[in-house]
């Protein structure tokens, strides 16, 4: 795994661009509803190995492999937990085998849905949890760890506590927060970020934001406090539920690129797409 050194490094020669959705386009490709993504993808890797294929094509220089909630907590609710790390390796290592030239970032995501609280008991366990998917990241040749979609500090907090106790090297941090800048508990996103980069995260910034034209100006707003890179991967717009019962989101790509290069222009160097994009709106980023 790269060291933070190492990893900047990697990514001072400017903007680099990240990849885009996994879930929607895995379930395109057929995997259905309210089963675990992992699972999926090991017993259909081909439909994984296309998409990311593409997105290296397209550009991608970061992939995220499949890992977003191959915790043990998650993963106990269909009798997995005990092969927690066995996943999260067999999960990089499939991503590493259709792409080797470029980063492969272990994902990581928010618990909030396992806990009620932050108190000392539940960010041991949250920290338990994180520590064995990263051993499974680490084990399987991850180049870097990205936590994503976080919603609260005390999250990146217990992600970063696993990193150290595992022995890993650079961690991409990114929560999903409002136009104004603030996470969805109302605490400033700001000062949230700066202290994580103190603490020792490589990159900061958000994902799952509805691109619109905002967007931009909340990377000003976020530049402000962040010295280093700055992660910006929005959703192609907001969802609009089908018939189907399935978010569907309508932005086409040539608006959301032009939304990604004012973002750019604001600061942010790391990019990419998060729900509703798709290698071909990570290549007209790329043209």
């Amino acid at each position: 795994m790269l060291t933070k050194a190492e990893f900047h490094e990697r990514i001072a020669n400017g903007l680099h661009l990240l990849d885009g959705a996994t879930g929607s386009n895995l379930m395109k490709a057929g995997m259905p509803r309210g089963i675990p993504t992992e699972l999926w993808v090991l017993e259909h890797p081909d439909a994984l190995l296309n998409l990311q294929r593409a997105y290296t094509e397209a550009g991608s220089q970061i992939l995220y492999a499949p890992t977003f909630q191959a915790q043990p907590i998650a993963l106990g609710n269909f009798g997995l937990a005990e092969k927690t790390e066995e996943i999260n390796a067999q999960l990089v290592s499939l991503t590493r085998s259709v792409a080797p030239d470029v980063l492969v970032a272990g994902n990581l995501t928010t618990l909030a849905a396992f806990t009620d609280s932050f108190d000392r008991g539940n960010f041991d366990l949250l920290m338990e949890n994180y520590r064995r998917q990263i051993r499974g990241l680490i084990d399987g040749g991850a180049d870097l760890l990205a936590a994503e979609t976080l919603m609260y500090p005390q999250e990146a907090e217990a992600i970063l506590t696993a990193a150290e106790l595992e022995g890993a090297g650079a961690a991409m941090y990114s929560f999903t927060m409002q136009p104004d800048a603030s996470l969805f508990s109302g605490m400033p996103a700001g000062p949230i970020l700066k202290e994580l980069e103190e603490m020792g995260a490589a990159a900061v910034g958000f994902n799952c934001v509805a691109a619109d034209c905002m967007t931009a100006g909340l990377v000003s707003k976020l530049r402000r406090y962040v010295r280093g890179p700055l992660l910006c991967k929005p959703n192609a717009g907001n969802p609009i539920i089908g018939e189907d019962q399935l978010p569907h989101y309508p932005m086409e790509k040539e608006e959301f690129a032009a939304i990604i290069k004012d973002c750019i222009a604001m600061g942010a160097t790391l990019v990419g797409g998060c729900c509703g994009t798709s290698p071909e709106y990570i290549a007209e980023i790329h043209l």
